[in-house]
């Protein structure tokens, strides 16, 4: 076994240089992009009382949750698959704002199997957060902060795929489902499986226009989507009216600040719906079966934590918009370091102390080794003439260099 030591466990990766830089440099340009529309960074634990992890979105992940025993206290731990109920904690707890709040967030959650982003269990989740506003205004900001994510990470083709759970489940009502029906009906509709709907339906004695309605939402997919539920949907109670008037003037205010973008429409996806309570949505790109990010409205996650607040969000992968984006390795290239002996002469000092304030990165060779600079990248290093410390490009002279 111990030629095995270097294997990783399953949907678990190590990032190695440079791939590592360009991820931490996307980071830093995504965290300051949220803090130029005024979202604020919290830092949640990476692990937590596992009640607290699975309220509201948490519900949905216990079986993607690592659970363990507290020494200390004997009470039950998770390691965090989702860090939006610890911001809603932040939001609900500590914060306590009467006025809207901006949060976002950055770090590494684990699930106990790979049906998340991209197959990994390890996503380097980044996403953004309003708290305490309840309109299609802040869903729109939301949804224009999904597309400048992409763009920044330099993903220039994407889509939106729209959605509502009031949908769904204002019919659910209206044909008189209670929870077990109306979960298995809900999975069904997840794979678009026509005929196990059809066969639910019936077995729950469901007919008329309700039974009509709930057959038809899993065929409500694409840009037409809404056009045609308003005729197939017609007989729907209120709350199903309602749900749709709101997808359309999301519609319609999405089309004033991102006109070139396409929007679709999936009537009958309902990611999160266990604690989702309005619309959802999720970002796509081109020739990827998964969505590259995800999100939905949630007014009742604080609810538990002791103050419900409307709130919208999204959240995505890092290590995903990487293996997606384009350029980024030109964007985030690095300037070549500098190769300087080691010695703690004074002015070599300076020198070495002038160039890193400036940015550059410069290497100190190691005493009793071997070594070429090009090796290490190295384009110029440190000489000494007449006293003074200048740059030199390293030719291709292929002699050995002694530290």
């Amino acid at each position: 076994m111990n030629e095995e030591r270097w294997l990783l466990p399953a949907g678990i990766e190590e990032v190695l240089p440079p791939q590592a830089r360009i991820v931490e440099s996307l980071r830093r340009e995504l965290l300051d992009l949220y803090a130029g529309w005024g979202y604020e960074l919290v830092i949640p634990p990476f692990i937590d009382y596992l009640e607290s992890l699975l309220t509201g979105t948490g519900q949905d992940l216990d079986l993607q949750t690592f659970k363990l025993t507290d020494q200390l206290t004997g009470r039950l731990l998770g390691v965090r698959a989702d860090m939006t109920p610890q911001v809603a904690r932040i939001d609900a707890h500590h914060l306590r704002r009467d006025t809207p709040t901006r949060l976002c967030y950055l770090g590494t959650v684990l699930h106990t199997r790979t049906d998340g982003f991209a197959g990994t269990r390890s996503p380097l989740q980044i996403g953004a957060e309003i708290y305490g506003h309840a309109g299609i205004e802040s869903d729109a900001e939301i949804l224009r902060l999904i597309l400048l994510t992409l763009r920044t990470a330099g993903i220039g083709e994407s889509y939106l795929d729209l959605g509502h759970v009031g949908i769904f489940r204002g019919l659910a009502r209206q044909a008189g489902l209670d929870d077990a029906q109306e979960h298995a009906l809900f999975d069904a509709l997840q794979r678009k499986a026509v005929p196990e709907i059809e066969t639910l339906i019936a077995d729950f004695g469901v007919s008329g226009a309700p039974a009509e309605m709930l057959i038809a939402l899993a065929e409500l997919n694409g840009s037409d989507a809404l056009t045609r539920a308003q005729v197939v949907l017609r007989a729907a109670d209120r709350p199903v009216r309602e749900a749709l008037d709101y997808l359309h003037r999301l519609a319609d205010e999405l089309s004033r600040w991102l006109p070139e973008v396409s929007i679709h429409y999936d009537l009958a996806e309902l990611r999160g719906y266990r604690y989702k309570t309005g619309v959802v949505f999720a970002a796509f790109v081109p020739g990827w079966g998964l969505e590259i990010a995800r999100g939905g409205r949630y007014d009742d996650i604080g609810r538990v934590f002791g103050r419900a607040r409307p709130a919208v969000g999204f959240s995505t992968d890092l290590k995903s918009l990487l293996s997606h984006g384009q350029g980024l390795e030109q964007r985030y290239q690095a300037t070549a370091p500098v190769y300087a002996p080691w010695s703690a002469e004074p002015a070599l000092r300076e020198a070495v102390d002038r160039l890193r304030e400036s940015g550059r990165c410069v290497i100190n060779a190691l005493p009793g080794l071997t070594q070429d600079p090009r090796q290490l990248g190295c384009q110029q290093r440190l000489v000494e003439r007449d006293g003074r410390w200048e740059l030199e490009t390293i030719g291709n002279i292929d002699n050995e260099w002694e530290a």
